[in-house]
């Protein structure tokens, strides 16, 4: 049956395209709910609880935008109007990704304990010295080292995170150390070849979240140990950002030691 007619489009027929229409809008605007967070709270406009709240929001308007957008593929459909067919794609597509990306979010920080405080060392942990510790003034996190509870969590959800041995000599391995914090683009805060402290500032690109970063280096009889602490100034759970600092540091620092694996 023709969904038109002597007198014009069937109802069916003219909602179809409205559907489309308005979940293409409510996609696009559900997308920049779900991304716009990053940079407001970078700018100071919103505190942190206000940025998750505002993503939240924007999962709830891709969700919408995929229901919408399937009702409006469904009246296409019906009513042979296949012009409208990729812009109903569209909306699905928009929706998805704004509902998806924070989902993904949700349950990586799910599938981990609540940390923000990582270090190789978990019973004598690096400390802040006092160039870090100004700079952590306000921050919602303390820079005191939780304990034995969280290290129990992180031996059992980071078991490889783990103090670093060479059988080098310190001189050499904080040399690298302090190449590949140049390297990896943190900010360095201080270094002190006597102590083997080197302090830094890693800051994501899109929240502008700071994780502080302490090095120690200590020569060790004929071998030298290096510890890496990392923490995050906000926020209960890192969704696994501090762990992955370390790692992406030891893989760099092996890389400009000349080494290609752990134990070498």
């Amino acid at each position: 049956m023709n969904p038109t007619c002597a007198t014009g489009p069937s109802p069916l027929a003219r909602w179809a395209p409205r559907m489309v229409f308005l979940s293409l809008v409510i996609g696009v605007l559900a997308i920049f709910t779900v991304l716009l967070p990053g940079p407001l709270y970078r700018t100071r406009v919103y505190g942190l609880d206000g940025a998750f709240e505002m993503i939240k929001y924007g999962a709830y308007g891709g969700i919408l935008a995929v229901l919408i957008a399937i009702t409006g593929l469904t009246l296409v459909l019906l009513t042979r109007r296949p012009k409208y067919f990729i812009g109903a794609v569209i909306g699905v597509v928009s929706g998805v990704l704004a509902w998806g990306i924070p989902y993904m979010w949700l349950k990586k920080i799910e599938s981990i304990p609540a940390m923000h405080d990582i270090s190789t060392d978990t019973v004598n942990p690096p400390r802040f010295q006092s160039e870090v510790l100004a700079l952590r003034n306000k921050a919602q996190n303390s820079a005191v080292y939780a304990g034995t509870e969280i290290a129990a969590q992180q031996a059992k959800a980071y078991p490889d995170i783990q103090p670093l041995v060479f059988k080098l000599a310190a001189t050499t391995v904080y040399a690298a150390a302090l190449r590949t914090v140049q390297a990896m683009g943190w900010k360095l805060d201080s270094n002190d070849p006597v102590t083997g402290i080197i302090e830094a500032t890693a800051t994501t690109f899109w929240f502008g979240l700071k994780d502080d970063v302490v090095i120690r280096i200590q020569a060790i009889g004929k071998s030298t140990r290096l510890d890496i602490r990392s923490e995050s100034r906000a926020g209960k759970s890192d969704a696994g950002k501090n762990a992955q600092l370390i790692r992406t540091f030891r893989a760099a620092l092996y890389k400009q030691l000349g080494l290609q694996s752990l134990g070498q």
